[in-house]
């Protein structure tokens, strides 16, 4: 992903160069007493593979088509563990308090630039309540009929039907 900074963020000088750094090149300030770097490191995003009667609960995001479901998602906060940003985005997305059960791996979302934290949660608590400012809709699958997806958290979701000893078809 190409820095969308047009002027140093750090001194504010002159449009940012590549420049070589770390065996790549990188935008950089062209002053080289500033020093700066646009690394362009990935953001962390945790994942919530959430369970509640032996369903799981699949989202869709707002702007997402009608067919599109996903897993409950959201970026790792300042101070907080990816534990408690998992819990977190469970509780604001679909106003329900979770237990983690399980991590279940860490996957690299390269087209989005993430790296995906991904953790089985077992719900609790009564009607869901979906963050209407991120959210569309949601639907509870039984964990036999998912269908996990070929990118981002759709491997997470592979991977915890298999440990289950489910062996699902990919979308």
């Amino acid at each position: 992903m190409k820095s969308t900074y047009r002027h140093c963020p750090h001194c504010g000088a002159g449009p940012l160069i590549d420049a070589p750094h770390g065996g790549l090149n990188r935008r950089s300030c062209a002053d080289p007493a500033c020093g700066f770097v646009f690394w362009d490191n990935p953001t962390p995003v945790v994942a919530a593979i959430v369970e509640r009667n032996d369903n799981v609960v699949l989202v869709r995001s707002l702007g997402w088509p009608e067919s599109w479901f996903g897993l409950v998602t959201g970026f790792l906060e300042r101070g907080e563990t990816p534990e408690e940003a998992a819990l977190r985005e469970v509780k604001e997305e679909l106003g329900l308090d979770g237990e983690l059960r399980q991590l279940i791996g860490v996957y690299a979302f390269r087209r989005m630039n993430q790296v995906i934290i991904a953790y089985h949660v077992e719900a609790h608590g009564g009607e869901i309540v979906l963050d209407e400012t991120e959210l569309a809709a949601h639907k509870e699958v039984p964990l036999a009929k998912v269908r996990p997806w070929r990118a981002g958290t759709g491997h997470a979701l592979m991977a915890f039907l298999q440990s289950r000893g489910l062996s699902p078809a990919y979308l």
